[in-house]
């Protein structure tokens, strides 16, 4: 089927305000908005039943004008600009919990949420309950919670994918080099930005397990590219590689396989790794 030119060009921003490669694949995208549409309906439908239920920043925060630069609703010319409410979100968390003030990767957080909400107060609250409750110590000056839980990815890869574990190994990478960005940006572009945000329904409703599955899901989908890796670069390079493509880009399925593919994830299990990796860090930074 073939685009018309006009349709491309009206099309070249994606709904949430990022636009699109020149080699965008219109066809194969409207194939799957039309299937994935039915999906949206129904979750839709299943959150709104489920909800009727229920330091400070400095003024020159450099981090804003390098925020989603791909993003039209973040430029200075777009009339509102989400620069200035992203600012005022994140200073407003800054005085709210001064005991983190500012930290990298906050202003993807504070963005994103602002993309969707469209409201600075929801974005703040939001913000809050994900640094605050789901994600304590992620943000924090020494960001003990980061680096514990990608020593725990390395442990779980190392139970469940040992191939991938043993080639980390042979080829000395530190998981930081490889999936610090995944943790710390919650997949904000790293994923696609549909699969991101059902990333992130699982994260506010069922925690931060979520991002291990989705690590794992990752890996084990493609450790067979992984193992076959030469050097440090390549294990890089390849680690870049299988964050893109119909995999990822599929969210429904690649969400229902990240259900599965890394198998049982028992809570007891992540917290037992946590308190030792969280002590081997501790030890070995004091």
């Amino acid at each position: 089927m073939l685009i018309p030119v006009w349709k491309k060009k009206a099309a070249a921003v994606d709904p949430y305000g990022f636009e699109r490669s020149e080699d965008f694949d219109y066809e194969s995208y409207e194939e799957l908005m039309s299937e994935y549409l039915v999906v949206l309906t129904r979750r839709s439908i299943k959150w709104s039943k489920l909800l009727k239920g229920k330091s400070k920043v400095q003024k020159n925060v450099k981090y804003l004008n390098r925020t989603f630069p791909d993003n039209i609703q973040f430029r200075k010319t777009s009339n509102p600009c989400l620069q200035k409410a992203l600012y005022n979100v994140l200073v407003a968390y800054g005085h709210h919990n001064s005991a983190v003030g500012y930290c990298q990767g906050m202003n993807f957080i504070a963005g994103y949420l602002l993309i969707i909400t469209k409201d600075e107060e929801k974005s703040f609250w939001l913000m809050d309950a994900l640094l605050s409750r789901i994600l304590p110590d992620y943000y924090s000056p020494a960001m003990l919670g980061l680096k514990t839980d990608q020593d725990v990815l390395g442990e779980l890869v190392k139970i469940k994918i040992p191939g991938v574990w043993q080639t980390m190994v042979d080829h000395n990478v530190m998981w930081t080099l490889v999936v610090s960005r995944w943790f710390i940006c919650l997949y904000i572009d790293i994923l696609p930005v549909e699969t991101v945000l059902r990333i992130w329904d699982c994260l506010f409703y069922e925690g931060s397990k979520i991002l291990f599955r989705v690590a794992l899901t990752l890996i084990h989908h493609n450790q067979t590219l992984i193992q076959q890796a030469q050097s440090l670069p390549d294990v890089c390079q390849i680690f870049k590689q299988i964050t893109h493509g119909p995999f990822v880009d599929e969210c429904h399925t690649f969400m229902q396989k990240i259900f599965t593919e890394p198998g049982s994830l028992p809570m007891a299990t992540l917290t037992k790794l946590r308190v030792t990796c969280q002590s081997r860090i501790i030890a070995e930074e004091s």
